[in-house]
């Protein structure tokens, strides 16, 4: 009577299969798709400008390739008192170039005149200034947005290349594509602080229920002469479902 055979099973340090006898190189090893490539912000980054200062949104999701690295990321990031920058492009790229340019802003404010603060327009050309001299190695699309007593709400939109635009309203990231011509239909001169928090809201929400490198949370930050406010909508509470 012939004896029967069973296959033997050992599991190797990572964990997985290996049948006794079998090549390792034969055996299939489960990976993140992309899960290598370099993190990326590839995301939907708004600004608002209103009658007191202006209404900055993001999407909370960064990638690596297909892979979603963060659900709950933040890519507003503080500079000053009352400026803050959107962040877009290579998530390595932007938080170096945030950083130069806060600890730049520090000094700065340092060396004014008692009572004076830094001017948005002062940050906004010192981000453009480091995206355009190292255009070729930066990937970086920004949004630099404050308020000063100078000139009060300002938006300033730093798209790859390092150009440097005044804007009343933009939109950045992969997810701006999306959502341009709704921004375009609904902006209007003169809005109040809560018609500029919803649209900034349903704006990144379209994004993200249109855009596969959006998604997550959305957090907005409202600027204004007397305060900087941060507010977040969770993922299953968006005015647009997904």
């Amino acid at each position: 009577m012939a004896s029967s055979s069973c296959i033997a099973f050992s599991y190797d340090d990572l964990g997985l299969p290996v049948v006794a006898n079998a090549p390792r190189s034969a055996l299939p090893v489960p990976s993140a798709a992309g899960a290598s490539a370099p993190v990326s912000t590839g995301t939907t980054i708004v600004a608002v400008s209103f009658q007191g200062g202006v209404v900055l949104g993001a999407d909370t999701r960064t990638s690596a390739g297909s892979y979603v690295v963060n659900r709950a990321a933040r890519k507003i990031s503080r500079v000053h008192e009352r400026m803050c920058v959107c962040r877009s492009g290579s998530a390595a790229d932007t938080q170096a170039v945030t950083q130069i340019v806060k600890l730049y802003i520090q000094q700065y404010a340092q060396e004014l005149p008692k009572g004076e603060e830094p001017r948005v327009e002062a940050a906004a050309n010192v981000f453009q200034s480091l995206c355009y001299q190292h255009k070729d190695a930066l990937t970086a699309g920004l949004i630099v947005a404050g308020y000063d007593k100078v000139k009060g709400g300002q938006i300033y939109a730093i798209p790859l290349g390092g150009a440097l635009m005044p804007m009343n309203y933009t939109a950045g990231g992969s997810g701006s594509a999306f959502i341009s011509a709704f921004m375009d239909a609904n902006f209007k001169d003169n809005m109040t602080q809560q018609e500029a928090v919803e649209l900034v809201k349903k704006s990144v929400a379209y994004a993200i229920s249109r855009d596969g490198s959006s998604g997550g949370m959305i957090r907005i930050v409202v600027i204004t002469k007397d305060d900087m406010l941060e507010e977040c909508v969770e993922g299953d509470k968006l005015p647009v479902a997904p």
